[in-house]
């Protein structure tokens, strides 16, 4: 059968892409800095290799068959799935897939090193080639979808979404989102917080980070936790790799990290096996991806019930039994305040979506040619001082050069952020409401009845239905903001 062809084809194509993701962790996490510029070349060749796979002219023929067989309804879908991959791959020419792993690898290898000397001068060359070639990728997506070229590449992130619904959607928030930081920071002005202050050595980090993993649920036997610049999870389903980066003075940002990550992978590592390797067997989409990282991030861990479970495991960790500031209110204060910031990755739920907004205000006027990269700086100036009241001017380093995004040429990824956050308050209410009692198990730490839910509603489901699809299955109805709204109202302003 023809169908079974091209299945067994696109599992040999998935373990390239399972090397090609543990060279990535390791070049992010171990490898040493002279080893660059023979990984890049070697990650070029496996790219080009990935892409002649699935471009193979046999490939064709196969489907066309396929899609003549009597197939299971599942299996039709999984068919869809692999024609998606193969007409998005035969889309690209060869050499610019090449030209790409060379430009992408190149600039984020040397971002590292730019980004903490404030270098936009030398990161500015790099980052014009990635857009260069990221322009061409989108122009070449756009006429054969006919759609724009952002939403073009926006597609390959989120399927079924594009920049009307995102403009609607964001639109919305920013009707509200300025007013909610305001009396958040009227609410918290006269408020008492203790502030836990270090040093917390990173052995003591690192046990609380693997203890949050273990009271998550996180597959050790599948999975580890590193060390990188940029916190991410990668990998495979069978080998997670999460990373985080430590700061001596401030165990939260390790911690949440660590915890923001662990959603990431218990989604990788339940996704159903019977379609492991195949395009159907993967996420969905980077927003409802970014809604499990943020389900256990926002809407669990910070959560005044979890803080119960996780203030006496950081006391007895970090050895601050009796520090007043590691008392349950004081951690669920500390974790809920509201701070205006530089660094998107620290901000806190209320002021992240500007964050994410800018980034996607930016990003769709640059890959549509609206802007070059010369005009950023001073346009991310502009977005931050109207939507947050901070200056970047001069400051590359917590301004546009912050993210790796950019740098690896992901444009159409920053929205999946903030769609993500308002999945997880979809997911997060669809699971009160189907739970009984969901507050006092969390508390009591009895999570797996939560996990199942998870379990049973997005992760088995991978591909196999639309995002609209599952999100009514899951939670009744398509995505609406006003889960996200109500959740933040509860949250910072509800008497308390």
């Amino acid at each position: 059968m023809s169908y079974q062809q091209l299945h067994q084809h696109f599992l040999k194509i998935s373990h390239f892409n399972h090397l090609s993701a543990i060279c990535d962790w390791d070049q992010a996490a171990m490898m040493p800095a002279g080893g660059n510029d023979a990984r890049s070349a070697a990650m070029a060749e496996l790219s080009v290799l990935i892409h002649q796979l699935t471009t193979a002219p046999q490939l064709a023929e196969w489907i066309a068959v396929a899609e003549t067989e009597t197939l299971t309804a599942d299996e039709k879908v999984s068919l869809a799935a692999l024609k998606r991959r193969w007409r998005q791959a035969n889309l690209l020419p060869e050499e610019l897939v090449l030209a790409q792993s060379l430009a992408n690898s190149t600039c984020e290898h040397a971002w590292r090193e730019q980004r903490k000397n404030n270098d936009w001068d030398g990161f500015k060359p790099n980052l014009a080639k990635v857009v260069e070639l990221a322009r061409e990728e989108a122009r070449v997506r756009a006429a054969d979808s006919g759609l724009s070229r952002y939403d073009a590449m926006l597609e390959l992130y989120e399927p079924d979404m594009n920049c009307a619904k995102l403009d609607a959607l964001f639109g919305e928030v920013k009707t509200w989102l300025p007013e909610f930081i305001q009396r958040a920071d009227a609410n918290q002005a006269n408020k008492n917080l203790l502030t836990p202050t270090g040093p917390f050595s990173i052995a003591q980090q690192k046990d609380l980070g693997l203890a949050a993993m273990e009271l998550l649920g996180f597959d050790f036997e599948h999975g580890r936790l590193d060390v990188s610049n940029h916190p991410f999870c990668g990998g495979v389903p069978s080998d997670v790799r999460i990373t985080t980066r430590y700061d001596e003075s401030d165990f939260m940002k390790a911690l949440l990290g660590v915890i923001h990550e662990t959603g990431h992978a218990r989604y990788e590592q339940n996704l159903p096996l019977a379609w492991a390797g195949l395009p159907v067997g993967e996420a969905r989409s980077t927003g409802i991806h970014e809604s499990q990282s943020l389900f256990f991030e926002m809407q669990l861990a910070r959560s005044p019930e979890f803080t119960q479970l996780l203030a006496p495991l950081a006391q007895r960790l970090l050895d601050r039994a009796q520090d007043p500031a590691f008392t349950v209110d004081n951690l669920y204060a500390f974790n809920t305040r509201i701070k205006r910031g530089y660094i998107r990755v620290d901000a806190d739920e209320l002021t992240y979506p500007a964050h994410v907004i800018l980034r996607y205000e930016i990003e769709r006027a640059l890959i549509e040619g609206e802007i070059e990269v010369d005009d950023i700086p001073a346009l991310w100036n502009e977005k931050m001082q109207a939507y947050l009241g901070l200056s970047t001017e001069g400051n590359y380093r917590d301004g546009c050069m912050q993210d790796i995004h950019w740098a690896l040429g992901l444009f159409g990824y920053f929205p999946s952020y903030t769609l993500g956050a308002i999945y997880a308050a979809q997911e997060f209410a669809a699971a009160t409401r189907a739970i009984e009692q969901l507050p006092a198990k969390i508390a009591a730490g009895e999570l797996g009845e939560l996990f199942q839910w998870l379990h049973d509603n997005i992760w088995s489901k991978a591909s196999l239905l639309s995002t609209d699809e599952l999100m009514i299955a899951a939670t009744g109805e398509p995505l609406n903001a006003r889960y996200f709204k109500a959740h933040l109202e509860r949250r910072y302003f509800s008497v308390k």
